[in-house]
């Protein structure tokens, strides 16, 4: 069972790039089923119908979200019985934080975290969220998008779950992270995926604005970044136990 794994959607520049490379990803990885975190997804902060429905027509079978889930209103009005994951840690929300996707009999279930530590602390603690869903476990194989600032925070969790799921994989920082690996009881991880969106920019947003204000103590509210993008996703063998880091990057013409 080979799963896609696409790291946060950022903007139009992430889509973009997405569209583009979709069949190339096919070809070459042959995944049977697509996930991707689409927090971002709709001009940088959560995601309407409209960038929904793109999405879905790229193949993806199932989006995660995060700590901008409810970025645009929007999501409230179809997010039930939508392929939409918010974090199941929300302790009361419309939606699901777990949804189970069938490939030819073989079930996976996805569930999606919020991590509280710089974060939001007014939601359910993810570990003991997990301990919950896992007492009813019934899928073949089980992933989990731990949507979180505190890299400490992702790693304990990727730890607490060994053994007792097939990944743990991360998303929100934007930064690939180099340390894809199998855990001592077999859980597969990664830190932080990846962003999928502007590449020049400052985790997506234009690098002026954020320099603005590092330097300065003040800038313009954020815009996304221009130029070239990235994409950046991981691919599962959850069978084979293996854990590939995937980056792409196009660039503007004449660069």
């Amino acid at each position: 069972m080979n799963i896609l794994f696409i790291g946060d959607i950022y903007g139009k520049p992430g889509i973009d790039i997405l569209r583009s490379s979709m069949a190339t990803l096919r070809e070459t990885y042959r995944p049977n089923l697509i996930i991707a975190n689409g927090e971002n997804a709709t001009k940088g902060r959560g995601l309407d119908k409209k960038t929904y429905k793109i999405l879905m027509e790229t193949g993806i079978h199932a989006l995660t979200m995060g700590n901008w889930v409810w970025g645009q209103f929007e999501l409230f009005d179809f997010i039930e019985g939508s392929n939409v994951i918010r974090p199941a840690n929300f302790p009361d929300a419309p939606g699901q934080g777990s949804q189970v996707l069938n490939f030819n009999g073989v079930t996976v279930m996805v569930i999606n975290l919020l991590g509280r530590t710089f974060m939001n602390p007014n939601i359910n603690c993810p570990f003991k969220t997990m301990d919950e869903l896992l007492a009813n476990r019934t899928a073949d194989y089980v992933i989990v998008d731990i949507h979180a600032e505190a890299t400490s925070e992702k790693v304990a969790l990727g730890h607490y779950l060994d053994g007792r799921v097939d990944a743990v994989l991360g998303t929100h920082t934007h930064v690939q992270t180099a340390d894809s690996r199998v855990l001592p009881k077999g859980t597969l991880y990664q830190t932080d995926i990846g962003m999928t969106g502007p590449l020049d920019g400052v985790i997506g947003v234009k690098k002026e604005i954020v320099l603005d204000r590092f330097i300065k103590g003040f800038a313009r509210p954020n815009e996304i970044g221009e130029g070239a993008t990235q994409l950046n996703a991981v691919l599962l063998d959850l069978k084979a136990r293996t854990i590939e880091r995937i980056h792409i990057e196009a660039f503007e013409a004449g660069r």
